[in-house]
């Protein structure tokens, strides 16, 4: 069953004041708190940013003191200045101060831009502007982002896969920020992380069957990251990316069922050239190197104009692909793209672990098939 908060359209507080009263019916479990808060960067580098509470909130400034006390379903906007941030209604100004914080009462939640989200929200200056930083605990991070990353209805055995997977994967980087004013992005960059939008009872119940395991090598949490579908068998990390991780190694894949398992896409040899930014006519197109597992690795744009060597990533990236592995087939006139597979390969296969689940694996064994020589614990 889908949290009820999904069912809201999510430009409910920036409709004008009295649109917002009546706009929201909440229903919110409250459990006990983890000892671990993450902090993610829900916005950044924005001049100005919508915040609200579902209940009685306090604004404090950075010093600590109470600059408000911000009615339930009452939005006030955040503006970006000279290294200072000020509160305002669009009529009012309500104080400046170089950092903010809003915090709901009695077990409320708090509205950051166009979405819903549990725990508390700073609003602080970045380098163009703002950021908004949800401090929130870590299994109501979870229950978000297991259903931002991956469908609520699949078999409970892979969703609590991605709850140890992302568990890890945010320790692990919140393990790297020092310095930093946050340890996550909400986007594909970090995890998608939609608030109450990404929650269903599925995955609260997934984070909460998990509560606290995480992934480990050499007593060390790991960067467990993940895919949709590696196309019949993941990668090693050096194959892909810089270095070799010893984790992080190619093994069979289980997503034959895959919607992306396979799939095709062409282009005209023009439409090539305007989207990698190649300044002549396009006559070739090849690649110079691959994967063990088939993935091109560098390519070379041949025209009128010269060679051109480029990244398999960045000919993915330009044209839209799902992966780099693909094969092409190229006339005088078009490309003809074969793949298989949807992101870059190495770690967990969400489909994967789906196929795996579906066959009776437990979460446990789904994830130390993937990261090799990893065991799952507690923190």
């Amino acid at each position: 069953m889908t949290n009820t908060y999904n069912s809201w359209p999510l430009n409910v507080l920036t409709m004008s004041r009295h649109g917002w009263w009546g706009a929201l019916i909440w229903l919110l479990w409250v459990l006990p708190a983890n000892a671990v808060d993450v902090r993610v960067a829900v916005r950044n580098n924005v001049q100005q940013v919508q915040i609200g509470s579902s209940t009685t909130g306090v604004i404090r400034d950075s010093r600590g003191q109470t600059v408000m006390q911000l009615p339930e379903l009452q939005p006030i906007t955040v503006d970006a200045g000279w290294g200072e941030l000020a509160l305002t209604d669009g009529q009012s100004e309500f104080g400046t101060s170089s950092t903010f914080w809003l915090e709901p009462s009695e077990g409320g939640v708090v509205w950051i831009g166009d979405r819903w989200y549990r725990g508390k929200v700073k609003l602080i200056p970045s380098d163009n502007g703002l950021a908004a930083v949800n401090y929130v605990d870590i299994d109501h991070y979870l229950y978000s982002v297991v259903g931002s990353e991956m469908p609520s209805s699949w078999p409970q055995e892979a969703l609590r896969s991605q709850a140890v997977a992302a568990r890890s994967y945010a320790l692990y980087h919140q393990s790297k920020a020092s310095g930093r004013v946050f340890d996550l992005n909400s986007t594909q960059s970090s995890q998608v992380y939609k608030g109450l939008d990404g929650e269903a009872a599925s995955t609260q119940s997934a984070v909460d069957a998990t509560r606290g395991k995480v992934l480990t090598h050499s007593g060390r949490v790991i960067e467990a990251v993940f895919h949709s579908s590696s196309g019949g068998h993941t990668e090693n990390s050096e194959h892909v990316w810089s270095s070799a991780v010893p984790y992080l190694k190619g093994v069979p894949d289980f997503d034959q069922n895959a919607p992306v398992y396979s799939w095709r896409a062409q282009f005209s040899l023009d439409e090539v050239g305007a989207l990698i930014g190649y300044p002549g006519t396009i006559q070739a197109v090849e690649v110079l190197s691959r994967t063990p597992q088939g993935r091109a690795n560098r390519m070379n744009i041949i025209g009128d104009a010269g060679a051109l060597t480029i990244t398999g990533n960045t000919f993915r990236q330009k044209l839209g692909l799902r992966s780099t592995k693909f094969d092409l087939a190229v006339s005088s006139t078009s490309i003809s793209v074969a793949g298989n597979g949807f992101g870059h390969g190495i770690g967990m296969s969400q489909w994967g672990a789906r196929g795996m689940a579906e066959h009776g694996k437990a979460h446990d064994e789904i994830l130390t098939h993937f990261y090799n020589g990893t065991r799952v614990g507690p923190m």
